[in-house]
């Protein structure tokens, strides 16, 4: 690897973004915390902060890479991948975001799995222990696809091996994240979250000055590309043009509260005040970077025709290299890192809270004093982010086929499971039982099938446990009265 000015320039700014987030995790470690400032933030956090943090662990680097390669290639029509996402946003925060603040308070929870437990108390435990074990389970393999992704990332930019990148990046988010707990992945979501916001700032408005500069047609550069890249609905009708909008919104449904990494930081939000903050903060950013991500997409398919990059998804990181100077390159691929570390460390913090809160504390009734669950807690951070480490060296083509399927395996599973718990009385616990183990089998067995080519298990999921949720419900209601007793 030969090293340029250029090159020092763009690993220096990377290693000072990752000493930054290292020692937000150093100055929260030296502060006494309760175990519910590790695993909510105790009602300290600002709500700004909070909406950064939800934003940068949901985006994560699919927005930089997969969203914005399918945009690359897809042309207009993938305008309608970010709706669907936007959707499920918007409506995450205006529905459901002050519910989980407040049934957080009602219930004094700190898990989903917790939640789901308290308001079904007649089958609380199997609830608790079935919903960690399927949370903690898909959650280590979305560390390590995340791990994964920075290995190959720093690969990509700087010619650093996958392997050394991946286990120095991975021991800095687990050193963190155990350090602070919530705390400090919050604080450093906020900075991640930034860095993110900036780079979709930036990135499309030197690409549509170097389109100018070149004279270059953005309207006959789409329409060259061949596939319809020139028409908001890719010249696709009848069931074709349904199966593509149904399978783009089909992220909507993820984004429905069933995402625990999410739902959390709604949880955290201390009072009304702060929630009004933390929606238009969320607002405002998602509007900002879903712009930002489209337009790079299509500028990119202007500057570089297809074929031109071997992977379509490194097309960010390409545009990054040939357009920017190095000082602000630097910038870019630390908010590329940013949103991935982002991700990973607020996984982390899932397989944390359902080994030794949900699992340990709550379902096997293993009592300890403060001290003792802190030190369990980073424990099971350590373990599971160095499991994540090895899945993530060893088994690189199957942590891929897990993330694929991972949304609708807990996202959108779990999202039936909230908004029936929300929004429908006559849910019982059988129902959500039924729910949860539907939806875990349905997202596996969907992707595998030919069906995934049709319709998205994203979606399939979705529906198959909504009707699965409902019917149990129906046939098994309850006993008692949810929320009767605590368990």
């Amino acid at each position: 690897m030969n090293l340029t000015t250029e090159s020092i320039i763009i690993y220096a700014e990377i290693a000072i973004y990752l000493l930054i987030v290292l020692g937000i995790g150093v100055y929260f470690s030296r502060k006494k915390m309760q175990s519910s400032d590790y695993f909510l933030g105790g009602d300290k956090i600002p709500g700004w902060v909070l909406a950064f943090s939800e934003r940068a662990t949901a985006e994560s680097a699919y927005m930089f890479l997969g969203a914005v390669g399918f945009i690359y290639l897809a042309g207009l029509s993938g305008v309608w991948l970010l709706s669907g996402m936007f959707i499920g946003i918007i409506f995450s925060w205006s529905f459901l975001a002050k519910r989980f603040y407040q049934e957080r308070k009602k219930y004094n929870v700190y898990t989903l799995p917790d939640y789901f437990a308290v308001k079904y108390p007649e089958h609380g435990r199997t609830i608790r222990l079935l919903s960690a074990i399927i949370m903690g389970a898909f959650s280590l393999f979305y560390i390590a696809g995340q791990f994964s992704g920075t290995g190959k990332t720093l690969y990509s930019i700087s010619g650093i091996d996958i392997t050394l990148g991946t286990i120095v990046v991975a021991i800095i988010v687990i050193a963190y994240s155990c350090m602070g707990g919530f705390m400090s992945v919050a604080w450093t979501d906020a900075v991640q979250s930034a860095l993110m916001l900036l780079a979709f700032i930036i990135v499309p408005i030197v690409a549509f000055i170097e389109i100018q500069q070149n004279g270059l047609s953005i309207s006959e550069s789409l329409a060259s590309m061949g596939n319809g890249g020139n028409r908001w609905l890719g010249g696709l009708s009848g069931l074709a043009l349904g199966a593509m909008l149904l399978t783009n919104f089909s992220w909507f449904f993820g984004f429905l509260g069933g995402q625990p990494q999410l739902s959390t930081r709604f949880m955290a939000i201390k009072n009304e005040k702060e929630l009004k903050t933390a929606k238009w903060v969320a607002y405002l950013w998602t509007i900002v970077v879903y712009i930002g991500a489209f337009l790079v997409g299509i500028f990119g398919s202007v500057l570089y025709k297809q074929g031109t990059i071997a992977d379509s998804e490194m097309i960010l990181p390409y545009m990054v290299s040939e357009l920017l100077p190095p000082w602000i390159a630097g910038i870019i691929f630390a908010a590329i890192l940013a949103a991935i570390m982002s991700t990973a460390s607020s996984q982390l913090l899932v397989v944390m809270t359902s080994v030794s809160e949900d699992i340990i504390h709550k379902t096997f009734g293993i009592k300890a004093n403060e001290r003792n669950i802190l030190k369990i807690s980073r424990i099971t951070v350590i373990v599971s982010g160095i499991l994540g480490i090895v899945i993530s060296l060893l088994s690189e083509s199957f942590v891929g086929g897990v993330v694929g399927f991972a949304w609708a395996g807990i996202g959108n599973t779990f999202s039936v499971v909230v908004l029936l718990t929300f929004f429908w009385k006559k849910t019982s616990g059988i129902g959500v039982i039924a729910t949860i183990i539907t939806g875990f089998f349905s997202a596996i067995i969907w992707t595998l099938s030919p069906l995934e080519a049709i319709v998205s298990a994203r979606a399939g999921t979705f529906f198959v446990c909504l009707a699965v949720g409902i019917v149990f419900s129906l046939l098994y209601p309850d006993r008692k009265s949810k929320g009767e007793t605590t368990v």
